[in-house]
Order: structure tokens, then sequence, then C-alpha cells
């Protein structure tokens, strides 16, 4: 341990020169503890008086004092109020433990023993009315935000794989919930999250296993359940923090709070309301005998479909058997085979008589062709005339007299010479001489 040495400066029994201020005391220039005392006496009571809202934990009511233990609603916070006999006496109901209310707190602090305390004044009960008036306002606004629209609610899964309940630990609800869906289901599985579902911390345990379920990727739908109870009770699940936690989940959330005429605002929030626990055990999955009735009037009504197809078919297979072409269908080929006779008949004398046309034809073309022929004028007693050269000569003028000539008959030539020419036209009469 070690210890100060006394000031040497300061004499004995004379005051010596304090800090003015806290950050400037040394250890060989401390405060008097009166002093850091009187400080912070004179400093709280420059704080200002605050309202505040909480939850009476504790109650001792003495003669004239009445010591309280205020408790946030949504935090495990809590202060100590000393109320004076003139601040309760206006009530119209005496304090008790549970009670929410509203008071304006001032701290206080006794430089003697350095004890805090908060002095209350003008404390008063929250009335029903108080906490309908906010909870309709918080509604107002929710629903101008656009988290009631339809729009935005997600679809539950036909069958989930698995289903994430949040309820309260050991609580009627969770055994409603899970008897319930597993009576339907059997095969169905539960991630549950036992949590408080009142009180302080209600808000904050049930937002956290909200989100612990939302992220896990094998639960495909969350039940956020809870029993009967107060308007109190219930009032966690109106809170403001709870209700954005629920609209930002990815998941479909169910709300199963209270009975039937219970509608706190997460109702309005949630993807599905059920009316009560066992409602939401209901409702989450389907029931395996209407699945089971379900298929078997399916597979019922897929037998009389196939079998009237059938049935049709085999009308129609009948009506086509029936027809004259498959009845008899040698008559269909005796049809065709007569045609095909008769179109060759038909063919074959149009050949031939289109054949003798042509014959005749060819003659008459031949016999033509005959008569207009050189041989056949030759055969009529004509000649062809030819010179030297082998030239037809056509014109008595490109002859002259004496010149070899050589005369193509009808059979033969004959060699001769032009004895005279002349310059006679066929038909002119020869001259005399």
């Amino acid at each position: 341990m070690t210890y100060l040495e006394p000031r040497q400066d300061v004499p004995p029994g004379g005051e010596r020169e304090l800090p003015s201020r806290a950050d400037r005391t040394t250890p060989e220039n401390p405060w008097p503890l009166r002093m850091l005392s009187e400080n912070l006496h004179a400093y709280i009571a420059r704080c200002a008086p605050t309202w505040v809202e909480g939850q009476i934990i504790e109650l001792n009511r003495r003669a004239r004092v009445t010591y309280v233990t205020l408790r946030d609603v949504d935090a495990e916070v809590s202060v100590p109020v000393t109320l004076f006999a003139n601040e309760t006496a206006h009530l119209d109901r005496p304090l008790e433990t549970g009670m929410r209310v509203v008071a304006q707190l001032k701290p206080d602090f006794w430089a003697k023993t350095g004890r805090l305390s908060m002095l209350g004044r003008g404390i008063r009960p929250v009335g029903l009315g108080d906490l309908l008036e906010r909870i309709e306002r918080l509604r107002r606004a929710l629903a101008e935000e656009g988290l009631f629209d339809a729009g935005r609610k997600l679809p539950l899964p036909l069958l989930p794989h698995r289903v994430g309940l949040v309820t309260g630990r050991g609580s009627d609800a969770e055994k409603d919930v899970v008897r319930n869906a597993s009576l339907r289901w059997p095969a169905v599985r539960f991630e549950v999250r036992e949590v408080p579902v009142q009180g302080a911390g209600a808000v904050r345990a049930v937002t956290r296993a909200l989100q612990e379920l939302d992220a896990m990727p094998e639960v495909d739908v969350i039940v956020i359940a809870r029993g009967g109870g107060s308007f109190e009770d219930l009032l966690a699940f109106s809170d403001e923090s709870l209700l954005r936690a629920v609209a930002a989940a990815t998941t479909p959330v169910v709300s199963a709070i209270g009975h039937e005429n219970d509608q706190p605002l997460l109702d309005w929030v949630a993807d599905l309301r059920a009316s009560t626990p066992t409602d939401a055990g209901k409702r989450i999955v389907p029931d395996v005998a209407e699945e089971r009735a379900g298929v078997a009037r399916a597979r019922a009504s897929l037998d009389r479909a196939v079998q009237l197809f059938l049935e049709r078919e085999e009308a129609g297979l009948a009506a086509v058997r029936s027809r004259p072409a498959l009845a008899q269908p040698e008559d269909m080929i005796l049809l065709r085979e007569e045609d095909v006779d008769r179109w060759r008949t038909r063919a074959l004398a149009a050949v031939d008589s289109r054949t003798l046309r042509e014959l005749d034809a060819v003659r008459h073309l031949r016999a033509r062709v005959r008569a207009l022929s050189p041989q056949e004028t030759l055969q009529r007693g004509y000649a062809v005339v030819q010179d030297a050269s082998g030239a037809v000569v056509t014109d008595a003028a490109t002859v002259r007299a004496g010149d070899p000539l050589g005369v193509r008959l009808a059979t033969g030539e004959l060699g001769v010479r032009a004895e005279s020419v002349s310059a006679r036209r066929p038909g002119e009469r020869a001259g005399p001489g």
C-alpha cells in the first residue's frame, strides 16, 4: 500500500486551495468526499423532471411515503421511486403491483449517504382508453404505410416441411398448435422457441425468436401463438418494433393470439390470422384424411375419364368397322378392277384408232411425196439437162451450139451436143425456118 505524504506547503491547521473541477483533482490535491457529494447533489438538482411510463413491480406503503419500483414495459430496466402521501391521495384507485403508470420523475441525490433516488409526482395509471388510443394511432400509421395490404402478404405453403413456433414456455397454446397440427398431418415437424409472451422483455424475446426462425431455410412457416389474457397482457403483440419485424420477415407468419375476440395489431400485419392457437394448428397443414379422400376422388374421376375415353374409342372403331369399305373390302377392289379393265379397254381402242388414222395419214403423205418427187416427174417423160460441169441447165441462153450436154431420163442418161440454141419460151410457137 502506498501512502501519500502530507503537503509540506500547507501549514498544520491551514486551508489549502482545492481544484474547482473534478478533472483537475490529483492524488496530491484531492477533493474532500463532502465536496463530491455536494457537487453531485447540485448537478442532479439541475436535471429537469421527466415524464416516463413504466410498470409497477414492487410496492411498499408507509405512513407518509410510498416506495415503488418501476420497470420498463419492454426492457429489463427498473428504478426505485419515492412517492409522498400528497401524490397518492388524489388517485381514484390505489396503486397495485403490475399496474402500468405514467409519472414525472425528478432525480434526487442524498449527499450524506450518496444514495440516488427518484421523486415521483403526478403519478396516474395508464387507462384502457389511453392504450386503445395509442394502438389506434399506430394502426392508422401502419395502414398508411401499406403494412396491412393484402398484396404484400405471403401465401402459406401447401405442405410445410418444418413449422416454426414462437410461444410461451409450457403453454397451452403450444400444446394446441402441436396437437391439432399433428392430428391433421402426423409427419409435421416443429421448431419451437419458448419465450416470455407478456411483461417486460416479451417484445424483444418474441422478435429475436422470429428473426432466428426466419433465418432458418428449413422453416417454411412461422406461428406466433399465445393463449387468452387481458388487454394489457396482449399489448406486446401490438408493439411497433415487433410488427415491423413481422412485416420484414421473408417466411410466412401466422398470428394466433388469444381468443376469437382478441385482435392485436399483429393479426393485421401477419400473413394469416388464426382466431385461436387451435385454429392455427388446423390451418398451417392440410388434413391427411381429406387429402387421401381427395386423392381417391381424383383417382376415381381419372378412372371414369379413361373408361369413357375407351368406350368412345371402341364405339368409333365399331362404327368404322361397320362401314362397307371395311366390312367387305374386296368389293372396293372389284370395283377398282372393273374401272381399270374399262379404262384399259378404252385406252387400247383409242390407241388402235389413233394408230390407224396415223397410218392413213402416213400413206397419204407418202403418196404426195412420191407424186412431187423428181423421179416421178422423170417417169412422166420429163428429162433433166446438165452442162459439162454437171449444173442443171434451166436457161437456153447459157448454152451455145456444139456444147456437150448430159440428159438424165427416168432410167439412164444420154450424152448429146447442142445443135442449135433458141430463146423460145414454153408455149410459144416456133418461127418459120
